[in-house]
């Protein structure tokens, strides 16, 4: 394993560390804003702006985050991307009711995170393991049906072809897993989407045109998609959802926390929380998507044992110069379905076994509320997912009671208050 202090370690050093978290988090952020344009059915030129354009501000939300001044920064080593907790609100809205009111719903929200920062840095405690677990769970299980989806290239007869290169894909991934460790592990899927694209490519199923016609410079435009629709649904709707990125977020900075020896007050996850929030509101301004603090770039600090934040600068500094390059974000064009699917397979099963792990943290044992809490809010969230249940209501009300991730969300906080308040209390006491 490698260990060294910030001055046992040159730039260069610095560069090279900075890019492997680029590559960790790479695979994960480009494929929320693939899946969104999927599902939306956007063009090819306004996928290679989401993607490029998501890159660059991911790269902006990082630096938000590293320096801490008066108002922003958490001061860790935190690398922000892509909230996948997104995918599923986002493709709703915009569905029912237009890109306006979802690029419009995702700078309100930023305008409430900002807002909230202060309070939420002290109300944490309604936040426990119970309720965290319970909604990183669902979000994870209810986006295997999307990969499922792409693994037969989303037609209503999947072809044999496509179920074997979506299989294909998912081998190179659970090879990577096995042979080997340390960071080529960590980013297994990344290898996984490059290896399954170069066996698409010599079955002929890969499209280069993306690339060949994606300019080679750009820069991020504001209201790309037109003006924004504040619409009062949606704008609640995008609110749940950056609370949980908020509880996500926590996550992601107790640990960065407990690896860096750094204590963590309330004004310093104020700030974090508050930078997590501009970040939301240049997405919204530039019509990509909302950031939160990437899990998987945890695991890699730990590995590295680099613990201070020159190489986050560095993997900062090269998001924003790929995000300005449209190329870069069209080669991800080239990836067919199947392949993307057999990734997301893997990927969100990995999401939906970091909610599990962190109920594994919860006392079932001595509290039998905590099973009946995870047990509904799960239940909740899966089933009322994308049910038909309620197509006699408002399209609004539709729009809250089909996402799984909202209801999960709004379930495991009221059951958690109803069931382990007085607990709580008397715990204090």
């Amino acid at each position: 394993m490698l260990k060294m202090t910030e001055k046992e370690h040159s730039h260069s050093q610095s560069a090279i560390l900075g890019l492997q978290h680029v590559l960790s988090m790479y695979a994960g952020s480009i494929l929320v804003p693939i899946m969104i344009a999927g599902a939306l059915g956007y063009s090819s030129k306004q996928l290679t702006y989401l993607i490029a354009t998501d890159i660059f501000m991911c790269g902006v939300a990082t630096f938000l985050q590293l320096k801490v001044t008066k108002h922003t920064g958490i001061g860790l080593p935190v690398v922000l991307g892509c909230a996948f907790q997104s995918v599923a609100p986002l493709s709703i809205i915009g569905a029912k009711q237009g890109s306006g009111a979802m690029f419009g719903a995702l700078i309100a929200s930023g305008i409430y995170v900002i807002l909230v920062a202060g309070v939420f840095s002290k109300i944490a405690r309604f936040f426990p393991p119970i309720v965290t677990g319970s909604v990183i769970t669902v979000i994870g299980l209810s986006l295997v049906s999307v990969a499922m989806g792409n693994m037969g290239n989303n037609a209503e007869a999947p072809t044999a072809q496509s179920m074997i290169l979506s299989l294909l894909t998912i081998l190179i991934i659970l090879l990577i897993q096995k042979f080997t460790k340390d960071f080529i592990k960590s980013i297994s899927i990344l290898i996984g989407l490059v290896g399954g694209t170069i066996i698409a490519a010599f079955m002929g199923l890969v499209d280069p045109s993306p690339v060949a016609e994606a300019a080679w410079v750009h820069v991020p435009t504001p209201f790309y998609f037109g003006t924004p629709k504040f619409e009062l649904t949606s704008i609640l709707m995008m609110c749940i959802i950056a609370t949980v990125s908020m509880v996500e977020s926590t996550g992601v900075y107790l640990a960065l926390s407990d690896l860096t020896n750094e204590q963590l007050d309330e004004k310093r996850l104020c700030n974090g929380y508050r930078s997590e929030g501009i970040a939301v509101l240049l997405g919204g301004l530039f019509n990509t998507f909302p950031y939160t603090g990437f899990s998987q770039n945890v695991g890699l600090v730990q590995i590295s044992g680099i613990k201070t934040r020159r190489p986050i600068y560095y993997a900062a500094g090269i998001l924003v110069v790929i995000g300005l390059l449209p190329k870069f974000g069209a080669l991800a064009q080239m990836i067919p379905s199947p392949v993307l699917g057999g990734a997301m397979l893997v990927l969100f099963g990995m999401v939906a076994l970091q909610g599990m792990q962190m109920l594994n943290r919860v006392d079932f044992k001595n509290n039998e509320y905590n099973f009946i809490i995870a047990a509904v809010s799960i239940s909740a969230g899966l089933g009322f997912n994308g049910t038909n249940l309620f197509a006699s209501l408002p399209t609004t009300a539709q729009m809250f009671l089909t996402n799984g991730i909202v209801i999960a969300t709004l379930t495991s906080v009221i059951l958690n208050l109803i069931f382990n308040s007085r607990r709580s209390t008397e715990n204090e006491n």
